[in-house]
């Protein structure tokens, strides 16, 4: 179904983990959170398995559905992430090769967004602090859809935001979640093995490939 030789129209991006690596930060700012603040008895490694989606989804799944009403959701979530700018900032940086993509892709008229579960507040603190808006035809941003990945909701909005067809697209993940997106919305995907092991995504019929950066010269092939 899928091939690695096809042109794509576009590209999809993920944010945290696939044009930044930056889901340590995430995790520890989650961690600290959970166990120093709300007393969880959580280690790492189970803190790291729930980073995916809306901060209020990752909340009810460690806490439940009725453990905070709505301010404190909100409140949670603006420490949660003042404390990972915080920690992320000296280290802000696009994953390697990717800057010279991002300009090889415009050159090649092919469209660009982001689809991510990150609110504005990131999503601007990135693309913002590393000069990159002007490559983006189009974000979409957790505060644009009802349901976040695996549903297929975010990168068919990023998808119809450029006018191009989802089969005309292709995905840029570290996840095995926003794999699942993706593969919901009927879109291939390279996968970034940034945050995730090659063994977590097995089973997605709809990779390409894997990459460790954006210096593998099989994307050569999408150009």
């Amino acid at each position: 179904m899928y091939d690695l030789n096809f042109r794509p129209k576009a590209f999809l991006f993920d944010l945290n983990g696939t044009m930044i690596n930056d889901m340590e930060y995430h995790t520890l700012a989650w961690y600290a959170i959970m166990t120093e603040d709300l007393g969880a008895e959580l280690d790492y490694e189970s803190v790291k398995k729930e980073m995916y989606g809306k901060n209020h989804e990752v909340l009810a799944r460690v806490f439940g559905n009725d453990r905070f009403s709505q301010e404190e959701v909100e409140r949670l979530s603006i420490d949660k992430e003042k404390r990972y700018q915080q920690g992320y900032m000296p280290h802000l940086a696009l994953i390697d090769g990717l800057s010279d993509f991002l300009a090889r892709a415009k050159d090649a008229n092919i469209q660009m967004a982001i689809g991510s579960a990150a609110i504005p507040f990131n999503i601007d603190f990135v693309v913002d602090g590393l000069n990159i808006r002007h490559y983006m035809d189009a974000i979409v941003s957790a505060d644009d859809v009802l349901v976040s990945k695996p549903d297929p909701e975010t990168f068919l909005k990023a998808a119809a935001a450029l006018g191009v067809a989802p089969k005309d697209c292709l995905v840029f993940e570290d996840a095995p979640k926003g794999v699942e997106s993706a593969l919901n919305a009927e879109i291939p995907c390279i996968v970034l093995t940034t945050t995730h092991t090659i063994e977590e995504f097995e089973g997605y019929p709809n990779i390409l490939g894997y990459i460790q950066d954006y210096n593998d010269t099989k994307l050569n092939t999408l150009f």
